[in-house]
């Protein structure tokens, strides 16, 4: 069975963009529902997600599991994975960790950008490595069942993540270092060790993320998915968008500053950039799958390799959480 999986998503959430999903053959996508809201504000976004849910039945619902995406593809909607991109809802109480999995939550970064109690973010000079605190949430996220993702962390911390987790990590929205040195995107050392772990990397498709930002070709990308396979097993590696439609440009600052600074725009590279960048024209929102298959395919990929990374790959993954 074919699948096809967007499994980093941060839109304006509507009516709209859930149909553009469906169009897009998405049977499940991973959302992300905070950045840097603690405990309470998590639950009054879980409220929120209840109506969407409720107002939008025909067209997604709540996943929990992989056999959640068995479903969704035999009903033909997409099945919705709760995500977080700091470990902000948890604040300092492990005991929350089981409260966020059973609101839903099935992905958590242990750090967003920034230190945090769990970990080192990418954009500060010291990588200090996983704190004690962070070895004991890999462990309790390990036992209820939440992926520990690292897609905002850096490289030392990353590589502890993986030594110091039992269950496979997840990198869900990066691309190799080597073809665009964003200060987000991940080494080849990295890379390989995520793989040979059994973790997984979702290629962004994130302007700043990309050769020639907005300007990045298709045949340029679908290169990039050819070398990245050079590094990694090619069963490791799937598609995380890091899509944000119809977001205005101001939450691009709250995303960056959240509540700790006051500035518009720090540190380096894409922060000193306002505004969210124009997707490239050849993924301008999910229906951009096709043309991706399509270029998978010019570049010499095989059919079932071209399934595993548009969804299957992802879908195995589901299986070990």
């Amino acid at each position: 069975m074919k699948f096809k999986i967007d499994n980093l998503q941060y839109c304006n959430w509507s009516r709209e963009v859930f149909e553009i999903n469906r169009k897009a053959n998405l049977d499940a996508v991973h959302v992300t529902v905070v950045y840097h809201q603690d405990f309470d504000e998590f639950c009054t976004e879980i409220k929120n997600w209840d109506k969407l849910l409720n107002d939008n039945s025909d067209l997604i619902f709540l996943g929990k599991d992989y056999k959640d995406i068995e479903k969704a593809k035999s009903e033909k909607k997409t099945a919705i994975f709760f995500g977080f991109q700091n470990c902000s809802p948890i604040e300092d109480d492990i005991d929350l960790v089981k409260k966020v999995h059973e609101l839903g939550c099935r992905f958590m970064q242990l750090t967003y950008n920034n230190q945090s109690l769990l970990a080192t973010g990418c954009y500060e000079k010291f990588d200090s490595g996983v704190t004690n605190f962070g070895r004991e949430v890999i462990r309790e996220m390990n036992r209820v069942g939440i992926v520990i993702d690292m897609s905002h962390s850096a490289e030392k911390s990353t590589f502890e993540a993986i030594e110091f987790s039992e269950k496979p990590i997840a990198i869900t929205h990066a691309n190799p270092s080597f073809w665009h040195p964003a200060k987000r995107n991940k080494s080849s050392d990295l890379l390989k060790a995520l793989s040979d772990s059994g973790g997984i990397l979702g290629l962004s498709l994130y302007p700043h993320h990309l050769k020639g930002n907005t300007n990045c070709k298709l045949d340029s990308f679908c290169e990039m998915v050819a070398r990245t396979a050079d590094i990694m097993s090619i069963k490791h590696i799937g598609i995380g968008s890091d899509l944000c439609l119809n977001q205005p440009d101001e939450v691009v600052t709250w995303m960056r500053n959240g509540t700790w600074s006051k500035s518009k725009n720090y540190g380096e590279g894409s922060k000193s950039k306002s505004g969210f960048p124009k997707q490239p024209e050849w993924f301008k929102d999910a229906r951009g799958f096709d043309n991706i298959e399509e270029g998978l395919k010019k570049i010499g990929f095989a059919e079932i390799e071209i399934d595993g990374i548009l969804g299957n790959n992802w879908y195995n993954f589901y299986k070990t959480i």
